[in-house]
């Protein structure tokens, strides 16, 4: 049976863009890494896909599969090839050094950089250059069911993508509705904002047309290093993480197959459930049998920590490509 995109909650509608970009985003030569809820302080996305130059990305696997946040991108960045004083390598930051200090002392826990104390002076070094790994950043807001009072909103808020242009491009996702004319493109969105009409196919996967083509926006010099701190949280995190958000350990937890996207659903609502009610706080909560965990049956740790490593290796294997 297909599945009607207009229905279903605005978190499963997320994860089968992310998992439609994942496989599908159209570059040339780059590899698509998606994310999914994460942004700047003053904005947040749905899905952000960050095009990567793929020998870029498997240098930027040295550096670990955590993200690197701005204070150790700094560092990491200005870490010289040969050993010196912390304050001659890192450029002045325009605050205390001492928080320069504590950066260095995190990277060096993290084996991201080399430290060492020559009397009193700290010394670094790097482990390799970082890369330049980054080509393109696009935003994308969800919107499965797009009625007026939803597309005020966004227009509001894709206009403030426009204006800003903390991205390369600017899309709105929704789902196809088989119209002759899709009805996204009667709203009132900026122009140099996408419009993607996303459907799944008798397979089972989603699939995207481009009903309208985003804009070249173009990041100001200014923001290219709040991109970069953007597309460090992507790799880190990627669109999996929502198990550290829901509640695999519960028992009515599942995860099934949506063509090739797994997307989280509830036995005891025998529904797909949203992010928010997927909680402690959700009335039809059970912890898995403690026997579920033990003796390896029905797998080793109960079926919550292998959902957690599934999604862990998948988004490992995405990140090296």
């Amino acid at each position: 049976m297909t599945l009607d995109l207009r229905s279903v909650p605005e978190f499963v509608f997320e994860l089968l863009v992310c998992r439609w970009a994942e496989r599908s985003w159209p570059v040339d030569d780059a590899v698509a890494v998606v994310g999914r809820q994460v942004g700047t302080a003053e904005r947040r996305w749905d899905t952000v896909i960050v095009e990567a130059d793929p020998e870029g990305l498997a240098a930027r696997a040295r550096f670990g599969a955590d993200e690197l946040d701005a204070d150790l991108l700094r560092v990491v960045r200005h870490a010289p090839a040969e050993w010196a004083w912390y304050r001659d390598a890192v450029p002045d930051p325009g605050f205390p050094w001492r928080y320069v200090r504590e950066a260095i002392d995190r990277a060096a826990a993290r084996g991201v950089v080399e430290r060492r104390k020559r009397g009193n002076r700290v010394e670094i070094r790097r482990i390799a250059p970082y890369p330049n790994w980054v080509e393109r950043v696009v935003a994308v807001e969800n919107k499965p069911d797009l009625d007026r009072s939803a597309a005020r909103r966004l227009g509001d808020q894709l206009g403030h993508d426009v204006e800003r242009a903390l991205a390369d491009e600017a899309w709105l996702a929704t789902a196809a509705t088989g119209e002759r004319v899709e009805p996204a493109l009667l709203r009132d969105l900026p122009v140099e904002a996408g419009v993607l009409a996303v459907s799944v196919g008798g397979d089972g996967r989603a699939s995207a047309e481009a009903e309208w083509h985003a804009g070249a926006l173009g990041p100001a010099p200014a923001d290219r290093e709040r991109r970069l701190v953007l597309a460090e949280r992507v790799y880190g995190r990627g669109f999996r993480d929502h198990v550290e958000t829901t509640r695999p350990d519960c028992r009515h937890y599942e995860l099934r197959a949506r063509g090739d996207a797994l997307v989280p659903y509830c036995a005891a609502k025998e529904r797909h459930q949203t992010q928010a009610e997927c909680s402690g706080s959700c009335e039809a909560f059970e912890p898995e049998p403690p026997a579920w965990r033990t003796r390896g049956w029905p797998v080793e740790g109960g079926p919550g920590v292998a959902y957690r490593r599934l999604l862990a290796r998948r988004r490992d294997r995405a990140r090296r490509r």
